[in-house]
């Protein structure tokens, strides 16, 4: 996948028992899981993101609250997509400019193709717009 994209993970249950929604590497997400991590409790007008990474792909998760995650690509293309229920997620591919908006009570998982490491990301946005052309 080259371009962001809604996933739409496989959920279980019933209102009665509740539900179990499932992810798995290479199925329903488009790559090895290296790395999982989760953000909360971060403040209503707070934006995160605003970065792209170089060789890492994310797919990422409301497991509670909404987000707002506005993506940008390198030939321009923008689009706004609202997470918010915890069965979907958002495939993010690499080199795609993101920005996050929670509300008060989001809760985020996070699934990477890597490990951390400082050098995988471009947070300048003019080195954006002009990286590899």
């Amino acid at each position: 996948m080259t371009i962001p994209t809604i996933i739409n993970f496989k959920s279980i249950g019933s209102p009665e028992l509740g539900y179990i929604s499932i992810a798995e590497q290479q199925k329903d997400v488009p790559f090895e899981i290296k790395r999982a991590y989760w953000t909360y409790y971060t403040p209503q007008n707070v934006e995160r993101g605003g970065h792209a990474n170089i060789d890492k792909e994310l797919v990422l998760i409301a497991l509670s609250g909404s987000i707002v995650v506005t993506t940008e690509l390198q030939n321009g293309e923008k689009k706004e997509y609202k997470l918010n229920k915890p069965d979907v997620g958002l495939y993010l591919p690499k080199l795609c400019w993101h920005t996050m908006k929670y509300s008060h009570s989001a809760v985020q998982l996070v699934l990477a193709s890597n490990e951390y490491s400082k050098e995988d990301y471009i947070r300048d946005y003019s080195t954006y717009l002009t990286y590899n052309k």
